[in-house]
C-alpha cells in the first residue's frame, strides 16, 4: 500500500493542499488520525489510494458540473445499489447543462445582432453600448 502525506495526495490528485482540506471540512474527504512512529499521534496524516480515487472522483464530477452537495451524495451511492439516484443527479445536471446553454445561445445571437448593428453605420450611439446601458438600440 502506497501512503503519502497531505502534499502528496495533493499532487496526485491535481489540486492544491488547501483544497484537500476544504474537501475534508466539507466531508468530501476523510480526516485520517494522526500518525507517528512512536504511536502517540502527534505525527503527519497519511492517505493511501482509496483517498486519491475519491479525490479524483471529486475533481470528475466537478468537471462534469456537480454541486459539492450532489458530489458527497454520490460519493455516498454504491455504484451496485444506487443506480436510480445516480441516474437522477445526472439526469438533473443534464437540464440544468441544457437551461445553461439555451441562455448562452441566445447571448451569443443578441450580441451578433449588435455587433452586426454597431458594424452597419458610424453614425448614432453604438447599439453595443447602448443596449448595455439600458437604452433602446
Amino acid at each position: 500500500m502506497s501512503v503519502r502525506t497531505i502534499a502528496g495526495l495533493a499532487r496526485d490528485g491535481g489540486v492544491g493542499v488547501e483544497t484537500v482540506r476544504f474537501y475534508q471540512r466539507r466531508g468530501l474527504l476523510p480526516t485520517p488520525d494522526r500518525w507517528s512512529r512512536d504511536g502517540a499521534g502527534s505525527g503527519v496524516r497519511r492517505y493511501g489510494e482509496e483517498d486519491v480515487r475519491r479525490l479524483r472522483f471529486i475533481r470528475s464530477a466537478q468537471t462534469a458540473g456537480f454541486t459539492l452537495d450532489q458530489i458527497k451524495e454520490l460519493l455516498s451511492l454504491d455504484a451496485g445499489e444506487d443506480r436510480t439516484r445516480a441516474r437522477m443527479l445526472a439526469a438533473e445536471r443534464l437540464e440544468a447543462l441544457d437551461r445553461t446553454i439555451a441562455d448562452l445561445e441566445a447571448a451569443r445571437a443578441a450580441l451578433r445582432r449588435l455587433a452586426s448593428a454597431c458594424a452597419a453605420s458610424d453614425s448614432g450611439p453604438c447599439p453595443i453600448i447602448s443596449t448595455l446601458q439600458g437604452e433602446q438600440a
